[in-house]
């Protein structure tokens, strides 16, 4: 008998066991999560709520069972009719051996009952529980798939902050041993000379920046700590610089301060023309723009240097390219119409200091030199002029010209004056200024036949301006033209080699005025 309930609890304990670990296949294929992760059970939690559930039962079947009259499960039902069964022992004291069998049968028969209850009850219970272990095991799925994801994700976060340390890291490092360290800088030998452009407002670290560009310096940092040591880098002005290429800082920076480096810096004088002209009195050349362009063009010394020509720069100024020679739109059109196409440019280049790239070709260097001027014209309200002196943009430019030829700054309101009022009365102006422009040999006074030689500038055989303007005007000569001293002469005459000059709308007045310039000597002329 023993036997019998020692094999039946180790049957009970297996399915104890598969019931407890066996996956629910069911509860899986109804899981729509595509985790691997197998559910983890507790036995300890499983075990407690199990007993309690039996205990639960029993206790609410006994009252029930007894009030029925049935008999305990597990104990045979007693025939009443059946003679009583006697044991070995009936006799003298076989009372007491006879009660203990029956006490040792009913316990046994208890304890079957007992078990037998707890597997139908087990049994009962592994079919109301199915259900609910198939949402903890979904559940436990979705927790599992979760901490995973966690895991994944802090694991990931944690490589990126790594990556981030290392990388900032290295950069922290070359930051050091650039700031620490020498920049990188030549050693010599030398290259060619190169220009390099110093711009208004320029700070050290710009030029540094424009060195290393056109490859004078190794490094933009080596030259602004060869600058910053050098007190003399405050006076360096704007304009272009002849810089031999791979020059050690320091070198760089003393060969940017001599004054010999400066390339392509031009002074154009007021009322100085394209072209070359020769004085008939002393012989000597009076240098045109076209010549002071090629002079200042010259970059290097000796056989290596490298210069525009004065007949590159007048072939070039006559061509038909206007947008290319950098011609203002409000002048374009009376370009166009110039008889001399040597001449077109005439007047557009104004006076004053300039700054061109030597090291661009004659087309180039002329826009930049036109450019600039109308820029300068245009600054004076020459577009906005003309409401009372009735002259458009390029009319005033010409009348500002012969201002600028024929005045000094004093009188310069009053022969613009002068100008407007002979235009108004369809008066030649008989200039002599408007004679000597069309002549190789120039002085202050004209003779006979070459105020009768008939040319689109000599206002002597024509009324009105000339076809181009005859000179570099000025600014002031420019601001006397757009706003005219108010008056009423027509005519005037410079009586000495100072410069005196008279006005009057008389003419007779006029010819006495005259007559005080040939005693003066002024009007006498050397050819």
């Amino acid at each position: 008998m023993t036997d019998r309930w020692a094999r039946a609890e180790e049957r009970f304990r297996q399915r104890e066991a598969e019931r407890r670990y066996r996956r629910n296949d069911q509860a899986w294929e109804d899981y729509e999560d595509d985790t691997t992760v197998i559910p983890r059970y507790t036995d300890e939690d499983h075990d407690e709520v199990l007993a309690a559930e039996r205990s639960r039962r029993a206790a609410q079947q006994r009252p029930q069972r007894a009030e029925r009259g049935e008999p305990r499960r597990g104990r045979p039902q007693r025939d009443e009719s059946a003679p009583p069964r006697r044991s070995r022992g009936d006799g003298l004291g076989g009372g007491r051996s006879g009660a203990a069998s029956a006490r040792s049968g009913r316990g046994r028969s208890e304890r079957g009952g007992s078990r037998s209850e707890e597997r139908a009850e087990s049994r009962s219970e592994r079919r109301r529980s199915a259900p609910s272990r198939g949402r903890r095991s979904r559940a436990a799925s979705r927790k599992a798939a979760e901490r995973k994801k966690r895991r994944r994700n802090i694991w990931l976060m944690g490589v990126l902050f790594v990556a981030l340390f290392a990388g900032a890291a290295v950069f922290a490092g070359f930051k050091l041993m650039k700031m620490f360290g020498a920049p990188e800088d030549f050693s010599g030998p030398v290259g060619p000379l190169v220009v390099v452009q110093v711009h208004p407002g320029d700070t050290s670290n710009q030029i540094a920046e424009e060195m290393q560009k056109k490859g004078v310096v190794a490094s933009s940092q080596a030259f602004f700590q060869a600058a910053v040591r050098n007190s003399n880098m405050n006076s360096v002005q704007p304009g272009y610089y002849a810089i031999p290429s791979h020059s050690p800082s320091a070198q760089a920076v003393t060969a940017l301060l001599n004054k010999s480096s400066r390339v392509g810096n031009l002074v154009v004088s007021e009322g100085r023309q394209l072209h070359d002209q020769q004085d008939v009195n002393t012989g000597s050349r009076k240098d045109g723009i076209y010549r002071k362009i090629a002079d200042a063009s010259c970059v290097g010394t000796g056989t290596n240097q490298k210069c525009i020509t004065y007949d590159q720069l007048d072939a070039a100024g006559a061509g038909a390219d206007l947008t290319a020679l950098g011609v203002p739109s409000w002048a374009e059109q009376r370009v166009r119409d110039v008889p001399d196409r040597s001449r077109q440019l005439e007047g557009l280049i104004a006076a004053g200091t300039w700054d061109f790239d030597p090291s661009g070709t004659p087309e180039q260097i002329l826009k930049q030199l036109v450019s600039a001027s109308a820029r300068s014209y245009e600054s004076t309200g020459l577009l906005q002029s003309g409401a009372e002196t009735k002259l458009n943009p390029y009319q005033t430019l010409i009348a500002a010209s012969l201002v600028e030829r024929e005045a000094l700054p004093q009188d310069m309101g009053k022969v613009a004056r002068v100008i407007v009022n002979r235009l108004a009365a369809n008066q030649p102006l008989q200039f002599d200024s408007t004679v000597n422009y069309a002549l190789d040999r120039t002085e202050v006074a004209t003779t006979d036949a070459d105020r009768s030689k008939r040319t689109p500038w000599n206002t002597y055989a024509m009324p009105g301006l000339p076809a181009t303007p005859i000179s570099a005007p000025s600014l002031n000569a420019l601001r006397a033209v757009e706003n005219p001293e108010p008056g009423t002469w027509l005519y005037f005459v410079t009586v000495d080699k100072q410069g005196t000059t008279l006005f009057t709308e008389s003419y007779s007045e006029h010819l006495r005025n005259i007559e005080k310039a040939r005693q003066s000597g002024i009007l006498d002329s050397g050819r």
